[in-house]
């Protein structure tokens, strides 16, 4: 496997010289995010304070981007998408033990805006003749496909949902840093 094209070779080897540590960490999350999936109920419980920080975080991130970019196609519902994920973030890390039954309507509420702002986004980009807004309208519908699936399962899906999601992104996670790892040590 070759690194793509293009790549500068100070890049090329600097992946090259830490791609024990991307493969290292790979595996690190593979095991986690199988450990999550086998055992989520724990997983939900461990991940509830985590999940409020990174909703904080990637909306104050998002939301400073929105306003960095407010001339762009689909700004009101970036800063929509943002401010929503700040609201959910605040009140997970304020109270996190009110339940897994409570962090999931915040996850499903989550969910829904957030998808719908990505579908709308998405097609403003689309009138916009900008390119690859497909993958942001497919996103989109995949988070609106998640909110819908743990509504269905309610109230049984409270107790697994958060730890199987955080879980599910660790494995996959994992295996792109793995393969990235691979490829950089194989790179001519």
């Amino acid at each position: 496997m070759t690194l793509p094209v293009g790549t500068s070779s100070e890049a090329n080897s600097a992946l090259r010289q830490f791609s024990t540590m991307f493969l290292i960490e790979g595996a690190v999350l593979v095991v986690l995010g199988l450990l999550a999936v086998a055992v989520p109920q724990v997983a939900t419980i461990a991940v509830t304070v985590v999940l409020g920080w990174l909703f904080l975080i990637s909306g104050v991130v998002g939301l400073a981007t929105s306003f960095m970019a407010r001339g762009a196609p689909g700004f009101w519902w970036a800063l929509l998408s943002a401010l929503v994920a700040i609201a959910a973030g605040v009140i997970l890390v304020a109270s996190p033990v009110q339940g897994a039954l409570s962090l999931t309507f915040v996850l499903i509420a989550l969910f829904l805006i957030q998808g719908i702002a990505t579908v709308m986004y998405a097609i403003e980009h689309r009138r916009e003749l900008s390119s690859r807004w497909v993958f942001m309208l497919i996103s989109g519908l995949i988070t609106l496909a998640l909110a819908v699936m743990i509504i269905a399962g309610l109230p049984g899906t409270a107790g697994w949902a958060l730890g199987l999601l955080a879980g599910i992104d660790m494995v996959f996670g994992g295996f792109a840093l793995i393969a990235m790892a691979m490829a950089a040590k194989n790179a001519t």
